[in-house]
């Protein structure tokens, strides 16, 4: 088995979290088109703050993310980033948010080391 190291300037890591988010009021609503909108905005997020979404997957209510990322993030200032960002998206994309509300995601979260 390789383990793909990611190689900083000052460290090397092999970092990753598995993300579970989960829509207000969990609440069915995604389908195979929104989640498609929502996985493309953590992919642009995840660009911009140099992070990579391994494996991306979702069910009606709630979606999962397998993340590698380096040692100068933490896993709240992306999962800020990629909750902020793909709420913003999806509702620019005409798809409604739960009880006509501002936000998709409720605001806890889970995640667990891989």
């Amino acid at each position: 088995m390789t383990t793909q190291l990611r190689q900083e300037r000052h460290s090397v890591s092999d970092l990753k979290i598995h993300l579970v988010c989960v829509i207000k009021y969990r609440r069915s609503i995604l389908t195979a088109e929104s989640l498609s909108v929502i996985e493309k905005s953590f992919a642009e997020v995840a660009r911009k703050m140099n992070f990579k979404i391994l494996e991306f997957n979702g069910e009606s209510d709630h979606i999962h993310a397998l993340i590698e990322f380096p040692p100068k993030l933490s896993v709240s200032q992306m999962v800020n980033a990629l909750k902020g960002v793909s709420s913003r998206r999806y509702g620019q994309a005409g798809f409604k948010k739960p009880y006509g509300k501002d936000a998709l995601w409720s605001l806890s979260y889970f995640t667990s080391t891989v």
